[in-house]
């Protein structure tokens, strides 16, 4: 039987992950310009969920040395789970690699720009705050909101608030209908998008089966029966989920706007 809490948190969510799940968006994207668009503003949540992800690995085991026990040995299984999935899967030849370089491959092969995050990506390598290599790249504003908030979260809000954000702002938002929308296109476009629907397929697989059971079950063990720590959990995810949705806004915006040679 399901957590009580789990339900309430989930019930109180519900109206802003409908906002995502049903987004005009989705049935728009008829065209590889428009999947090319969403790759290359959803890959900035694509990368800011690893951070996420390596923020609680860091605060729910040990990672430094000499090494001691941290935390409770459950916990740190559930979490070393989903890093191993998240940062060592495989790609469709079968080779290693984190599913944000998945993402990144995906892009390269449909033909979207992966400059914009190459050159992020060197900025934050270089030392460079994240919030500083977003205003230098002059990122969108909710590009740049979506990535400050998980950022606000990482270094300011306790674990049960980051494990609330990880498992409810991120996990299970893209619906079937885009995964069938992605499958028609890559049919109409020769294979090119043959790695983002791979990407897809084990969005579903792993993550949003496998490691969505084991966040549930992280949340559950780091809010206990604390209602404090599980209305500041269910706060934490609205705020999230409304980030994404302007995320998706931003979009479909894109979209929408003729560009003129």
């Amino acid at each position: 039987m399901q957590n009580p809490r789990i339900l309430a948190l989930q019930e109180a969510i519900a109206p802003y992950r409908a906002e995502i799940v049903h987004h005009h968006l989705y049935a728009q994207m008829r065209e590889l310009s428009h999947v090319q668009l969403f790759t290359e503003a959803h890959v900035f949540a694509v990368w800011d969920f690893m951070s996420l992800l390596k923020s609680l690995q860091q605060q729910l085991t040990c990672t430094t040395t000499p090494w001691v026990p941290k935390g409770d040995a459950a916990t740190r299984f559930l979490i070393n789970e989903i890093v191993t999935g998240e940062e060592s899967d495989v790609d469709v030849a079968g080779n290693r690699l984190s599913h944000f370089e998945l993402y990144l491959q995906a892009m390269q092969e449909l033909g979207a720009n992966t400059d914009v995050m190459g050159q992020f990506i060197h900025y934050v390598q270089s030392g460079i705050p994240v919030h500083e290599a977003m205003q230098k790249l002059h990122l969108p504003d909710a590009i740049q909101q979506f990535v400050n908030y998980t950022f606000h979260v990482i270094m300011n809000q306790p674990a049960h608030v980051q494990a609330a954000v990880f498992t409810f702002g991120r996990e299970d938002l893209i619906p079937d209908m885009f995964h069938a929308l992605v499958t028609d296109l890559n049919q109409r476009f020769g294979g090119r998008l043959k790695t983002f629907q791979y990407y897809l397929e084990r969005h579903i697989e792993v993550d949003g089966d496998h490691h969505s059971q084991l966040a549930l079950q992280m949340v559950e063990r780091l809010c206990g029966d604390d209602a404090i720590k599980w209305a500041e959990a269910t706060q934490a995810a609205i705020k999230a989920l409304q980030r994404r949705t302007a995320l998706w806004n931003l979009v479909l915006e894109r979209m929408q706007t003729p560009v003129f040679g």
